[in-house]
């Protein structure tokens, strides 16, 4: 099965979008990556925010913890085809948050979600911006 993040793997990110396609809304327009251990480990924990319009995609990834961070984030946990399985508002600082039917993890802004009308049972896509 291709995944959903195919194309980010062949650009590495530049001039490309998150959309939903069930309504083709741009839930975020800079996306940021975590794909080894490395970065996986590091994630947001070091980021005062993070910027209006950005998503860090974790991968491959089933639980996300937002101990250590200092503001609320909204995550979609999304399968390997790119369908949300599960949202989670405004995750505030010290939470786990877990999903195991997810591929990847998607952090964004709290809010985002909403903005963009983006709930379990959508589709994201990764296509150019």
């Amino acid at each position: 099965m291709k995944s959903f993040l195919s194309p980010l793997l062949r650009s590495g990110g530049s001039s490309l979008a998150l959309t939903n396609t069930r309504h083709h809304r741009i839930v975020a327009r800079t996306l940021l990556t975590a794909f080894d251990s490395k970065s996986r480990r590091k994630g947001l924990l070091e980021h005062d925010s993070l910027p209006e319009g950005s998503a860090l995609i974790i991968a491959p990834s089933q639980a996300i913890h937002t101990f250590s961070m200092r503001f609320s984030i909204d995550v979609a946990f999304v399968s390997k085809d790119g369908l949300v399985v599960k949202v989670r508002q405004a995750v505030p600082p010290r939470r786990i948050a877990v999903s195991l039917r997810a591929f990847a993890v998607i952090e964004l802004p709290a809010g985002a979600l909403e903005a963009s009308d983006t709930k379990p049972g959508d589709r994201l896509q990764i296509e150019g911006s």
